[in-house]
């Protein structure tokens, strides 16, 4: 549903470019953690340059039509001074917040401690209201020294520390045999896959939590119904929830195909209910609910060097990339 136009690059060059309504900034990289500058640079300029992981061709996308902007991040922080530039010229955003607690393994190697993210992450939702910041435990990791009774001890301890902050939380089960790379980067941890069994054993203790919390609680990317556990299936770039906050947006609500449906002769006393169109993002998995987006991070340039991370050969590479990246926050795309 993203037409293509013609637009002039820095050098001049016309090129042809696709125009997505909404940007996820990104599943690929931790943008407002490194690339923050570079992400307002090149909202400033109208586009950026993405390079295909698969052909390495370049792709050109043009924020031209874009009317909303989901973040992913495990440290918001570098983005606060932007904030004024997004209210005014983005408006629509919400952010993902990945906030695990592995410090004492280790998993996370660049990441700061819990105490410190848990008062980021305050901090962002203070910013920007709590149902624009959504909580994410992702991904759960058994190991021989981290059972299901430890993984809800410490979900348990940040969970009482956020609930206030956010109305959501979306986990993942680790699915390390799927991917290589991450095997490859949990070499040496005694990593157990999780089966049905321990799903649900998870799920039921989660259960048990919310009633403190009360949050919505949203699994991602996950076959297994938990519905008996008052836990759903999630989508991350989500209509639903940009139809909650961001109605006023009408370029935005059409894109969605919201339509007003009105109570029955039964039910007046009820509000009008909005129906969006399903836009199921073809490109991500059958398990994934997420809505169409553009995602403009790029792979192996995230220094965070999480074991666990699917979206890096190794983290070397991706520092190296980072680094090389450091000396110039306008370029049309992050490296490589």
């Amino acid at each position: 549903m993203s037409r293509k136009i013609e637009i002039s690059t820095d050098d001049n060059q016309k090129v042809e470019a696709s125009t997505p309504v909404i940007i996820s900034a990104s599943r690929a990289t931790d943008i407002p953690a490194f690339y923050g500058d570079w992400f307002v640079n090149r909202w400033k300029a109208g586009y950026i340059k993405w390079i295909n992981p698969f052909n390495q061709k370049p792709v050109y996308v043009s924020f031209e039509k874009a009317r909303a902007v989901v973040f992913w991040t495990k440290n918001p922080a570098p983005m606060f001074k932007h904030f004024e530039f997004l209210d005014r010229e983005v408006k629509n955003y919400y952010f993902q917040y990945t906030l695990n607690d592995y410090d004492k393994e280790g998993f996370e190697g660049n990441v700061a401690s819990v105490e410190k993210r848990i008062s980021i992450f305050k901090e962002l939702s203070e910013k920007i209201g709590k149902e624009r910041v959504i909580w994410r435990y992702d991904p759960l990791i058994l190991t021989e020294d981290i059972d299901v009774a430890e993984l809800l001890r410490r979900v348990e301890r940040v969970g009482d520390a956020l609930h206030r902050y956010t109305e959501k939380l979306v986990f993942s089960f680790a699915d390390i045999g799927v991917y290589k790379k991450v095997q490859n980067n949990l070499r040496g941890v005694e990593y157990i896959e999780f089966d049905t069994r321990r799903m649900e054993e998870f799920a039921r203790g989660l259960q048990a939590l919310n009633k403190k919390w009360n949050l919505e609680i949203s699994t991602c990317s996950e076959l297994i119904d938990l519905d008996a556990f008052g836990i759903t299936h999630n989508k991350c770039i989500d209509d639903e929830l940009m139809i909650k906050l961001f109605s006023e947006d009408e370029p935005l609500m059409d894109f969605l195909g919201v339509e007003i449906v009105q109570p029955s002769l039964f039910d007046l006393m009820e509000e009008p209910q909005r129906k969006a169109v399903k836009l199921k993002d073809k490109g991500q998995r059958k398990e994934c609910g997420c809505i169409q987006s553009k995602d403009i991070g790029q792979y192996n340039t995230c220094p965070h060097g999480c074991n666990y991370c699917y979206a890096n050969t190794s983290k070397d590479l991706a520092e190296k990339n980072y680094q090389r990246s450091r000396g110039n926050q306008t370029r049309e795309t992050i490296l490589p």
